[in-house]
């Protein structure tokens, strides 16, 4: 028995005719609002597939520091002073961190991270001092990095690795000894204070940072990808039906909770069109939906639906019917006639890939 899908057109109440008559042209809103065909009547699947395991909680994923130098307890001023100006020498001075023993790797002095500590840095003429940043961390705002005499020192920066092994470097070099003066280095994650010293010398080559856990709580868990299930868990009961338009789905698919619709693989070059599920009375409704590279995953499942893109006269639409019970004459395709989107092994639970 052959089965063709027409897109019918209802009666449109007066109501209807009056709105549009009092909006000037045609829009996709007011497209929404007109009634359609009503979805097929379908019935529930004997099996549902069971919801994902919960991703595990996020982990510290930083990279180890090469050394954990021994801790930094913030200070409270430092000693009883009578006059403001002494109270701020007095809590300066004891802010002040030091290059330790314990700190070194190799040439590096690693500094326990304490907000609002004074980091020590000795730099001598025609040396260059390597400040490293946390890999990972950016430089922010328009003038991420001060420093109060600029004549007499040279600083720049530059980056080493790339993803999330990429590091920020900042580099020192003082003009000449005998000098002195603060820098100030703010990134998305942290602002560092640092006062530069100059002598003949010695120099240190290079400065890092031992940086405290995350507190709990606060750790981003990673995206996850999207898991397009396997052929053998695919529900092939949609039919396709009205325009033809370049990025018209090639399949429609379901796993017994979500709706994944195929676009070509050209469709990355253009636009994808958004989609209205069609409700039990006929309207058109917005639905939870993302996309997944040419692979459109609609959070539910629906009897019925519409991809819509453009306006008035111009606006193209494809119809996306459920077909429970048989194949439809020019709707219906098989597995073999599309192309499934290339996901990675690990996204596909081990499915075949075409």
């Amino acid at each position: 028995m052959s089965l063709s899908l027409h897109v019918v057109a209802a009666k449109v109440p007066a109501r209807y005719l009056l709105s549009a008559m009092l909006v000037s042209g045609t829009t996709l809103l007011a497209s929404c609002a007109m009634p359609l065909k009503k979805p097929p009547k379908i019935s529930y699947d004997s099996y549902v597939p069971p919801l994902p395991a919960a991703p595990a909680a996020a982990t510290d994923q930083r990279p180890k520091p090469l050394r954990v130098p021994p801790g930094w307890a913030p200070t409270r001023g430092g000693a009883i002073a009578q006059t403001p100006a002494a109270r701020v020498e007095n809590a300066n001075a004891a802010a002040r961190v030091e290059p330790r023993r314990e700190g070194y790797y190799n040439a590096i002095q690693i500094y326990p991270w304490s907000e609002g500590a004074l980091y020590q840095v000795y730099a001598a003429p025609g040396q260059i001092t390597d400040i490293a940043l946390e890999p990972g961390e950016s430089l922010t705002g328009d003038g991420p990095i001060a420093a109060g005499d600029t004549a007499r020192w040279i600083i720049g920066d530059t980056e080493s690795g790339s993803g999330t092994s990429r590091r920020v470097h900042v580099l020192v070099k003082p003009s000449r000894a005998d000098i002195t003066t603060n820098l100030i280095i703010a990134t998305d994650r942290r602002s560092y204070m640092l006062e530069l010293r100059s002598g003949a010398k010695p120099y240190m080559p290079a400065v890092a940072w031992s940086y405290p856990a995350p507190k709990a709580g606060i750790l981003q868990t990673a995206a996850t990808t999207p898991i397009i299930p396997d052929f053998r868990a695919r529900n092939y009961r949609y039919g396709l039906t009205g325009d033809s338009p370049p990025w018209k789905p090639v399949s429609a698919f379901d796993d017994g909770r979500r709706v994944y619709i195929a676009f070509p693989r050209g469709i990355v070059q253009g636009e994808m069109p958004p989609i209205f599920v069609i409700g039990p009375d006929g309207e058109a409704e917005i639905t939870n939906s993302r996309v997944y590279q040419n692979v459109l995953i609609v959070d539910r499942l629906f009897g019925a639906a519409e991809l819509r893109l453009g306006a008035g006269k111009r606006q193209q639409t494809v119809r996306i019917v459920r077909i429970d019970g048989g194949r439809t004459d020019g709707l219906w395709r098989k597995p073999s006639d599309w192309a499934a989107p290339e996901v990675p092994n690990s996204a596909t639970r081990g499915a075949r890939q075409p």
